[in-house]
């Protein structure tokens, strides 16, 4: 029997810049499941996605899932991607075996938690909204922060230097006064050791989210990024909202031994392969 797709629905050009397109996997013309492929908005047409992949239950464990992913490849290919990702659940045990054995490598993982009440911050610790004087020099490191990352993650360095501050622009309109963002300054006896970024109503986020936690290099290492998730907890609980999430890298080993302290637990993975 052979597996393909089939277009289920008309391509769409979105106002991003992506285009879209759903594909039925078939068997024999049969069809079983459905698989939704995209370019990436965030690394433009070089990039794919596989957004949704579903196989019917009558017909999983037969490998419909296996060659229905390596067809969206050859799709992406003749759309001129030369990358490909997805995000995985991680509880979706045997999507992440597939990809494993597909070849994908993890880009990222989200952590996150339900939220009880946080405990204080320690002796000689405080916070304090972000000033408006402020906010320029911590826009630009901010955005410099963005551009590396993404750059190490294969992202053209021109793509990257106007997609960024695009980005972070849109988030933040109106700087630290942004209605539904939170941006603190964390000081230790008096010094100024950290700043946290916290987005309380992204799409597609049950809970806050932190977009930025840093702690300035010469204070690494004396507990003031717990401080700062305790201050993303506090606020996150204060507008309403009983989760709170991040991304991180999964090579950051610092940063995932402290969420892991805090008992964040992985919700996600993000995967991605060359495709040449």
């Amino acid at each position: 029997m052979t597996t393909t797709l089939r277009p289920a629905g008309p391509e769409v050009r979105h106002a991003d810049g992506r285009r879209s397109r759903p594909y039925d996997i078939c068997v024999n013309s049969r069809r079983v499941g459905g698989i939704q492929l995209a370019t990436d908005a965030r690394f433009g047409p070089a990039a794919g996605r596989i957004e949704a992949l579903a196989v019917d239950a009558p017909d999983r464990h037969r490998g419909r899932a296996t060659v229905a992913a390596l067809a969206a490849e050859e799709v992406l290919r003749g759309w001129g991607c030369r990358q490909i990702e997805l995000t995985v659940p991680a509880d979706a045990e045997a999507a992440v075996r597939l990809a494993a054995a597909l070849g994908y490598t993890e880009r990222s993982r989200v952590l996150a938690r339900a939220l009880t009440r946080p405990g204080p911050l320690p002796d000689g610790s405080a916070d304090r909204p972000m000033a408006a004087e402020a906010y320029p020099a911590w826009r630009d490191a901010a955005i410099a922060e963005h551009i590396r990352r993404e750059t190490a993650q294969g992202m053209p360095r021109e793509r990257a230097e106007w997609s960024c501050p695009a980005k972070h622009d849109a988030l933040l309109p109106d700087g630290a006064a942004t209605p539904g963002h939170v941006l603190r300054v964390l000081a230790h006896e008096g010094a100024d050791v950290g700043t946290l970024w916290l987005a309380l109503r992204l799409p597609g986020q049950p809970g806050g989210y932190a977009m930025d936690v840093r702690v300035a290099p010469e204070y690494r290492g004396a507990g003031h990024g717990r401080s700062l998730m305790l201050v993303a907890e506090r606020e996150t609980l204060a507008a309403g909202r009983a989760s709170l999430a991040l991304n991180v890298s999964p090579d950051n080993a610092p940063a995932l031994g402290l969420y892991r302290s805090l008992g964040y637990q992985i919700s996600a993975y993000r995967l991605w392969k060359p495709i040449l």
